[in-house]
C-alpha cells in the first residue's frame, strides 16, 4: 500500500473515531417544546440593569417569554395584546419577560417600550444567543411557562394574547376560576363522610 493510501485510510479512520466520540460524549440537545422545561437563559433586565436567568427569576409565576425585536413589524403588532393580557392578570402574579434581540444599545429598546406604553418586563440579549437556546425560527416567538418553568404553549409569529382562549389558558395555569375566583377554593369538594 502506498503512503498516499495510508494517509487516506488514516484520515477516514480518524473521522470515524471522531464522529463516534462526538455521538457518544457530545452534549445532548434537549428540544424546546411544549412539555419541556424552558432554558434558563440569562438576559439583561433593562429596568434594573441586572442579568436575570429567565426560568429561575420567574419561578413561581405563570410567565410569557416573548422573543422579539424593535425592527420587527409583527412584534410591534402583537405587543398591545400582550399588554392587555398583562394588565388583566398582573395583580394575580402573571408576568411577561419580553426579550429583545436588538444589537443596538438598550436606549433603542427602552424608547420602543415607552412609545407603546409597555408595563411588563423588557429584557435584552444583544448577542441573540437566546434564539439558539430557545431554538426559535425568527421573531416574534413566544413561550408560555407554568409556575415551574415548563413550556405550556409555544407560538411562532404574532399572536393575539388578549383573546378569550389565551385569557382562559393563563387563568387556568394560575389556578383562577372563570369568575376570577381561585379554582382551588371554588373546585374543592369535601371528602366523603365529612
Amino acid at each position: 500500500m502506498s503512503k498516499q493510501w495510508l494517509v487516506v485510510v488514516g484520515v477516514l479512520v480518524g473521522l470515524a473515531v471522531g464522529s463516534a466520540l462526538l455521538v457518544w460524549y457530545g452534549p445532548e440537545v434537549e428540544p424546546v417544546a411544549v412539555g419541556a422545561r424552558a432554558p434558563n437563559y440569562r438576559a439583561i433586565d433593562l429596568a434594573t440593569g441586572d442579568s436575570v436567568a429567565l426560568r429561575t427569576h420567574y419561578r413561581g409565576h405563570v410567565t410569557l417569554v416573548n422573543i422579539w425585536a424593535t425592527w420587527c413589524g409583527p412584534c410591534k403588532e402583537e405587543m398591545p395584546s400582550m399588554q392587555q393580557l398583562y394588565d388583566s392578570l398582573r395583580d394575580r402574579g402573571f408576568r411577561i419577560a419580553a426579550v429583545s434581540i436588538d444589537r443596538d444599545g438598550p436606549d433603542v429598546v427602552r424608547d420602543f417600550a415607552r412609545d407603546l406604553k409597555l408595563g411588563f418586563d423588557i429584557l435584552q440579549d444583544r448577542s441573540g444567543g437566546i434564539q439558539q437556546a430557545y431554538q426559535t425560527t425568527g421573531v416574534p416567538e413566544s413561550f408560555l411557562l407554568d409556575t415551574t418553568g415548563v413550556i405550556m404553549k409555544r407560538v411562532i409569529g404574532a399572536h393575539d394574547w388578549s383573546s378569550a382562549a389565551n385569557q382562559a389558558l393563563v387563568r387556568r395555569l394560575m389556578g383562577i376560576g372563570a369568575g376570577g375566583r381561585d379554582a382551588a377554593a371554588a373546585d374543592t369538594v369535601p371528602a366523603p363522610g365529612r
